[in-house]
């Protein structure tokens, strides 16, 4: 082979690679918000398409004329990956949020143009009927911006283009005129459950009773028969099913989550990632979507030396959160209370007087532990207990360092490893 087709050879791996850990990031990419990695995807969708298909299950849809690629992630969410308002401080989602972005999604339907008043005016009608969500009030500041948010997030999807005005003007009045083209399309590929809500047919009052339930029913995929989810059955279910459930599941959980602990798979998964077929796709697997593979007697982690292939980082010195989460991590050697985080998280606020300005009330060191003991939740390195203790997962240990130093007004640390 020529030096020019290693070469050509070198840069396809390299830009399947990016495109791989790009739709981990981000499952929904278009032309509209991100042309440069829309067009690498495009132009590699086959090898791109068929690792996620064969190592995860996942779906990758890809669309060049309509200007869009969508990777349908099939897993139950968790509360560590809520949406998020748009706005300062990234907030994330309650529950009327929620319900007025499925609302708003459901009436974007009625034409392929609109206005915000006339949206509005659809979801206080909807609402003002529906026996479950409370109607719509557009005389309320509150939910005008919980409006906004839902409209926001749909905004960054794609799903609505604001021809002319903006949204957060409809905070401020709801006379507010704001024109947007609506993507029908892109709204249908939204949804990624291969099973859809109405096919259900629960009862409105029994959906509060069977929640997780009907999130397993919701995510469940035909192909493995009786194999998949929380009510796994192998009774009737080919080796085949059987095999490509393990599979899927445990690659599935491997480049989603931060780190994957082989205390928390059941016993087949374990067994699965111990045989010398597991192992052996693992690090093909990482070596295709260019991660480093980190093997450990507790479990695996993809590392993505670029970090392109994760919506959050840590370490990451530009939220308060994040650098109090990773100066607290060496408080929990092991299980710790809270009110003994709480006497550190004071400490750091007396020993760093210009840093951590939102945190300097009466509840100011019990609010930044509660901030940043999530952040080490959602990204694997502790867990809580319902008597209230903080305890360190192995993964913790990455990220033990000696020494603060002082960078400007805030704390930082050094050595620390990146994710």
């Amino acid at each position: 082979m020529s030096e020019l087709s290693n070469q050509l050879v070198i840069a396809e791996r390299e830009e399947v690679s990016r495109g791989i850990r790009w739709l981990l990031a981000d499952p929904l990419i278009t032309d509209r918000n991100a042309p440069d990695k829309f067009d690498l995807v495009r132009r590699r969708r086959d090898p791109i398409t068929k690792w996620f298909d064969y190592y995860c299950g996942w779906a990758l849809i890809v669309e060049p004329r309509l200007g869009y690629a969508r990777l349908a992630k099939v897993r139950i969410s968790d509360e560590t990956r809520p949406a998020r308002r748009s706005r300062s401080g990234r907030a994330p989602f309650d529950r009327r949020r929620y319900a007025l972005c499925c609302v708003v999604a459901a009436e974007l339907f009625a034409a392929p143009l609109t206005t915000i008043g006339m949206l509005a005016d659809r979801v206080r009608v909807a609402t003002a009927t529906d026996p479950v969500v409370s109607a719509f009030d557009t005389a309320s500041r509150a939910e005008r911006m919980a409006f906004v948010d839902a409209l926001r997030l749909l905004e960054s999807f794609g799903v609505l283009d604001a021809i002319d005005g903006s949204a957060d003007s409809f905070v401020e009045s709801e006379t507010a005129k704001v024109l947007y083209r609506v993507d029908h399309t892109l709204l249908l590929r939204l949804l990624a459950a291969p099973v859809g809500p109405s096919q259900l047919g629960v009862p409105t009052d029994e959906v509060p009773l069977r929640v997780d339930d009907l999130l397993a029913e919701l995510t469940r995929e035909r192909r493995y028969g009786l194999a998949a989810g929380r009510h796994a059955d192998v009774t009737g279910v080919s080796e085949t099913q059987r095999n490509l459930w393990l599979r899927h599941s445990v690659f599935r959980r491997l480049v989603d989550d931060p780190v994957l602990y082989f205390d928390e798979l059941d016993s087949d998964e374990r067994a699965y990632l111990a045989s010398p077929t597991g192992r052996q796709l693992v690090r093909r697997a990482a070596d295709q979507g260019g991660f480093v593979l980190e093997e450990r007697a507790e479990g695996l982690m993809l590392v993505d030396p670029d970090a392109l292939a994760t919506d959050g980082r840590f370490p990451d010195d530009t939220a308060t959160a994040k650098v109090a989460a990773l100066l607290l991590l060496d408080a929990v050697p092991g299980p710790t209370t809270r009110e003994q985080l709480w006497r550190d998280a004071a400490a750091l606020l007396e020993r760093f007087p210009r840093w951590a300005r939102g945190y300097r009330g009466i509840d100011g060191p019990r609010q930044l532990v509660d901030d940043a003991v999530a952040v080490l939740t959602a990204f694997r390195l502790v867990r809580t207990t319902s008597a209230g203790l903080v305890i360190p997962l192995p993964a913790a240990a990455r990220y033990r360092v000696g020494e603060i130093r002082i960078s400007g007004s805030e704390p930082d640390r050094e050595g620390q490893e990146s994710e």
